[in-house]
């Protein structure tokens, strides 16, 4: 289908809606078949930033929080990888955490069924396979 000609609906799985698990979830609108990229068009590269930079200590607690809940933290605390902005966080930023996951990462963090998705049903991903902070601890479950 020619770009032109694309729906908004095209490619989209999933929408947000409260979760029993933690606060905002992810849920499948439709029945998705396992190896299916979830995010096609979400192609917004990571901004990483440096913890030393960020001066996370002074800044107020919520705003502190978002880093903690969104971003995706390597090199042991030190590196956070965030969006460009968080006003423009977009649905796969709000996949909750699992350690019976039905959603995969890559290395490039793009997100995959890892098995077949009833609709629905809430997707959920396993924090430690791509963000360090998680496997330390994060004060929210994120």
């Amino acid at each position: 289908m020619k770009k032109g000609n694309q729906m908004p609906h095209d490619g989209v799985y999933t929408r947000l809606r409260p979760s029993k698990i933690h606060g905002v979830g992810v849920f499948a609108i439709r029945d998705i078949p396992k190896g299916t990229d979830l995010f096609p068009h979400d192609d917004a590269e990571l901004v990483w930033k440096k913890k030393s930079v960020l001066g996370l200590g002074r800044l107020p607690k919520e705003i502190r929080r978002l880093y903690q809940d969104f971003c995706v933290i390597e090199e042991k605390g030190h590196l956070y990888g965030c969006p460009a902005s968080f006003n423009l966080m977009t649905v796969s930023w709000y996949l909750n955490a699992s350690k019976k996951p039905n959603v995969s990462s890559d290395k490039h963090f793009n997100f995959f069924a890892s098995r077949r998705i009833k609709v629905g049903e809430e997707l959920t991903v396993d924090y430690d396979t791509y963000n360090q902070f998680a496997k330390a601890g994060s004060p929210t479950g994120k």
